[in-house]
């Protein structure tokens, strides 16, 4: 990667996997007549662009729920497990990369994320592999967006990331596998790499792209 001295890391499909179908049929059981539209890679309902931005609460976002499905009996539980169902987990050899190459570059991790996934997540990073601060250590710094009151796409989550960090577009990678991203980016004249499956870090970074 020729004068790349920086990469920014999506999380959910770069490094953290995601099941849409698993979403899917999670919404569908509580009563979602078209989960395609409601929650999806392509689309998403309008809470959850406020969700990630953190303009509503866990609670609040939870009443939605019970308010569209028109079911006030449903329990938070109900609620999280069909939105946690999304979430699978991360490839052996991630977390093992994102060290080595934190060794080689700077590296950050630039999150489109709830308050609900990311307990999840938290809890899952510490069960399964130890991890007491989640993915601190695997970055020079994290940034998620329900934390910083901004979301990907927009250009002020990514001008934020750039001006904290002193870091040159230029010189800078991001790795994302939504196009809309990958555009915004783009357009500050940060380089990028649209990741889609069955490709994956490790794939990209064995092709001696380092």
């Amino acid at each position: 990667m020729q004068n790349i001295k920086n990469i920014i890391f999506d999380y959910g499909n770069v490094i953290f996997s995601l099941d849409f179908n698993r979403s899917r049929e999670a919404w569908a059981s509580l009563g979602i007549a078209d989960p395609d539209a409601f929650y999806s890679h392509q689309r998403q309902d309008k809470i959850f662009t406020e969700f990630e931005s953190g303009d509503v609460t866990s609670e609040q976002f939870r009443a939605y729920i019970r308010d569209v499905l028109n079911q006030p009996g449903l329990t938070d539980a109900q609620i999280d497990y069909a939105w946690n169902s999304l979430l699978v987990g991360v490839a052996e050899g991630n977390h093992e990369l994102l060290l080595d190459l934190k060794t080689q570059y700077r590296t950050f991790l630039l999150s489109n994320i709830n308050p609900i996934h990311y307990d999840f997540i938290m809890d899952y990073l510490k069960t399964d592999f130890g991890f007491e601060r989640g993915n601190d250590h695997l970055f020079e710094k994290a940034y998620y967006s329900h934390l910083m009151g901004k979301r990907k796409p927009n250009a002020d989550i990514f001008e934020r990331v750039l001006d904290e960090n002193d870091l040159i577009p230029a010189e800078t990678l991001f790795i994302d596998d939504n196009p809309q991203n990958i555009e915004a980016a783009k357009k500050l004249g940060i380089k990028t790499y649209l990741m889609s499956a069955p490709d994956s870090i490790q794939v990209l970074f064995a092709r001696g792209n380092r």
